[in-house]
């Protein structure tokens, strides 16, 4: 089992490639329910990593467009 630790040690690539891998063996079958709600959970701590990993690289993205003046989108008027 993986703890809170080992979820923010991984990186965005580690944690989508795991996730691909997760989906591929709920996709195939042939699993108990008991490994398949296994590995449901640990796909959605999977997808919460890479959301986060996301998140904080838009937030990144965006401060520096505003820090650059270059910060103009659809969200602004004019």
């Amino acid at each position: 089992m993986t703890t809170k630790t080992d979820e923010a040690a991984l990186g965005y690539e580690q944690a989508r490639d795991e996730l691909i891998e997760v989906v591929r063996r709920l996709e195939a079958g042939g699993t108990s329910l008991e490994e398949s709600l296994a590995l449901w959970e640990r796909g959605e701590e999977l997808a919460k990593v890479c959301r986060r990993w996301l998140d904080g690289a838009r937030a990144r993205l965006d401060a520096a467009l505003a820090e650059s003046g270059l910060g103009g989108g659809a969200d602004e008027e004019g």
